[in-house]
């Protein structure tokens, strides 16, 4: 890109970030700077690095004390720090410094000046990015904007994970934020769609969509609204799924629908908009009442919808805790905090709330008559959803489906190569007791089953040499068994373990 001087600033900006010029002009500066996702680590040196990750910014201040041009950015834009107009200006030579302030990047503080956004860089295996969005309450302290555009969180991570990876002709990102989802698709997709309801958020998206050389059909509007009429073969959506009273303090965690009416929404709406083979992924929150089982609840959503579905319920939230959490992310304190707690608290009495489920959503839209639904609780660490495990459980699921047992007999199958057998045992007067039997795939998702003798037995033998029905007749002959009987015995087991990825059939 050419060198030039600062543009000219002659017109208000209604929106940060929207004039294209300034917008590219600002990514040539922090290139040039290496503010990227390698350079920033190693200007802070890997204790101050590790140390900013758990919030503590001491570390990074010190780090960043020489003035240069990168030094200066980090402590603008994720460290919240108010520098010399001398040093910002240095940093900007490019964009100018007043260009950065008309756009919104920057906020004079005084004499000196300080960030307007957060512009952070962000990567994966195979890109870096730059993201913008708004200053958080734990770097600018106080209530966020009713507007308030969210950035680079834990929930965003845990979505963009889980995305199946897959080529996808046309991409829906609804509820973009600040464009985290879209930017992940965009290297796998041939078009993407952004929506949001905010007018700020579709902003900074469009700016984040700019520093990285991406297109996005950004377009405004509420849940499908945008795209009456139009089909996609991906959906993905981090949308305000926060349960609360139905006063939409902030939009990004606050639908303006009562209780989870915005998620059972978003879920009923999909169908219609996905293509035949469509996958659709998103992140939810759901009401658990008193007395009752979550699954009853989703499992209502999704068997609606007509799709394939794999809902996992990650954590329960108790009710206080869940309103505890959302204030401080928030950066609500004192008496508006209280009075706004106590009337969230007694919302979820009237409502019987016993807890929150937060979880993931995924559906397919595979066109059988007798969708294929599973309900899961995994909440254990190391057990999140990914996209490859996500796009094998969906593979796994379609082939159980057409499986007779007939197949099953006639399959060979190989237990997964990580699978490890874990065993307790009890002490008695003759020696140790087996107890317990549970084989276990590290890493994946719900990824256990207990066994039976009988099954350690019969799943030790699966090398994928022999047929499952000549494994079966070894082992009734051996032990003196009716073969036919330990066939109805084991073969819902071996479902479970192809389901969970414990087994896999080569036929």
């Amino acid at each position: 890109m050419t060198t030039r001087g600062p543009p000219r600033v002659n017109r208000v900006i209604t929106e940060p970030m929207t004039d294209p010029d300034t917008v590219d002009r600002l990514g040539q500066d922090l290139r040039n700077a290496g503010y990227d996702a390698t350079g920033v680590p190693e200007l802070l040196g890997p204790s101050a690095h590790r140390a900013l990750s758990r919030g503590e910014m001491w570390p990074a201040l010190r780090a960043t004390r020489d003035g240069s041009p990168l030094a200066t950015l980090v402590r603008l834009f994720l460290l919240g720090s108010t520098e010399p107009e001398v040093a910002v200006h240095a940093a900007f030579p490019t964009t100018g410094l007043d260009a950065a302030l008309a756009a919104g990047a920057l906020e004079r503080d005084g004499d000196a000046i300080r960030a307007g956004l957060d512009i952070r860089p962000h990567a994966d295996d195979d890109n870096e990015y730059l993201v913008v969005s708004d200053l958080d309450s734990d770097t600018r302290p106080g209530p966020v904007r009713h507007d308030h555009v969210l950035g680079i969180g834990q929930a965003s991570i845990t979505l963009a994970n889980a995305v199946i990876r897959e080529r996808a002709e046309r991409v829906m990102d609804l509820g973009t934020g600040c464009g985290i989802q879209a930017l992940h698709a965009f290297s796998h997709s041939g078009s993407i769609v952004a929506t949001d309801t905010n007018p700020r958020a579709l902003a900074l998206a469009g700016a984040t969509a700019r520093l990285n050389g991406q297109q996005w059909d950004l377009r405004a509007g509420s849940l499908f609204e945008p795209v009456a009429g139009e089909q996609f073969d991906l959906i993905i959506s981090n949308p305000p799924f926060v349960i609360g009273t139905g006063v939409q303090q902030y939009i990004y965690r606050d639908s303006g629908i009562a209780g989870d009416g915005m998620c059972q929404a978003l879920v009923a709406g999909v169908p219609d908009h996905l293509k035949p083979g469509g996958t659709a992924q998103m992140l939810a929150n759901w009401i658990v009442r008193e007395d009752t089982d979550w699954r009853e609840r989703v499992g209502a959503w999704v068997h609606g919808t007509g799709c394939d579905a794999w809902v996992v319920q990650r954590e329960m939230a108790d009710p206080a805790e869940y309103i505890a959490l959302w204030l401080k992310d928030a950066g609500e304190t004192g008496g508006a905090a209280e009075r706004t707690a106590t009337d969230w608290l007694d919302y979820f009495a009237r409502e019987k709330v016993a807890g929150i489920g937060m979880g993931m959503i995924i559906l397919r839209r595979s066109g059988s008559a007798d969708p294929d639904v599973v309900l899961d609780e995994i909440t254990g660490a190391g057990e999140e959803v990914t996209g490859p495990e996500a796009a094998a459980f969906l593979a796994r699921r379609a082939w159980l489906r057409t499986a007779t047992d007939a197949d099953l007999l006639g399959a060979r199958l190989s237990l997964a190569p990580s699978v490890i057998l874990e065993q307790r045992s009890l002490a008695g007067h003759e020696g140790w007791t087996t107890v317990l039997r549970m084989l276990r795939r590290p890493g994946g998702p719900g990824a256990t089953l207990q066994l039976d003798e009988w099954g350690q037995a019969l799943l030790a033998g699966c090398t994928g040499e022999l047929p499952l029905a000549m494994l079966l007749d070894l082992l009734a002959t051996a032990h003196g068994l009716d073969l036919g009987a330990l066939a109805d015995a084991v073969l819902p087991t071996i479902r479970v373990a192809i389901t969970r990825g414990l087994l896999h059939p080569t036929l």
